[in-house]
């Protein structure tokens, strides 16, 4: 009985404080909403992953509350949107799992990594066939490698937060110090 009350009770208090601020998704598509909050949201309308930036990740049905008053926390709201897995015909690896990685968690809906480039080594060229939101734990500068050897800089920052489509090519090397991130692989 006092556990529903707490409950109760941070749902009113924090899904108050969230509505207040005005929360906007920082992302918002078919597939996924993402927020980055501070509080606890209200009740999750959909399922969800709520990744820490202790390089942590727990996985939350429809009705739990998303989110911990005070840590920052980015919600993976997931939509009644599912995509089939492309069908890798590029003769590449699957991009996960791969060397050093890390699976936190996996369910009929996501798989969810966590990764630590390794400087100036590249990963594997490898082929994504699924639609993925990576959230960088520090700032991780990456150049991206194509078949063909095409190549472009991205330089994310810590608390960026990606959605990548699937169906793509490429290697990744790390041009800095450190680099990581949580990865959400959608199904």
């Amino acid at each position: 009985m006092r556990r529903v009350f707490v409950t109760a009770l941070l749902l009113v208090v924090f899904g108050d404080l969230a509505h207040a601020q005005n929360l906007k998704p920082i992302i918002d598509n078919e597939r996924v909403t993402v927020w980055d909050t501070m509080n606890a949201l209200p009740p999750a309308e959909n399922d969800f992953v709520a990744v820490s930036f202790k390089g942590t990740a727990i996985f939350g049905h429809k009705g739990d509350v998303p989110g911990e008053a005070g840590a920052r926390t980015i919600v993976i709201s997931m939509k009644d949107h599912p995509a089939a897995p492309i069908i890798n015909n590029s003769g590449y690896p699957n991009a996960y799992p791969r060397e050093g990685i890390i699976k936190l968690l996996e369910n009929d809906r996501v798989i969810v990594w966590s990764y630590r480039w390794t400087p100036d080594k590249p990963t594997v060229m490898h082929f994504h066939n699924t639609d993925v939101v990576v959230v960088y734990q520090e700032d991780t500068p990456l150049k991206s490698i194509t078949p063909d050897g095409k190549s472009v800089l991205n330089e994310y920052k810590f608390a960026d937060v990606r959605f990548n489509r699937g169906n793509r090519t490429h290697s990744e090397v790390l041009v800095g110090p450190s680099g990581s991130a949580v990865i959400t692989e959608l199904k």
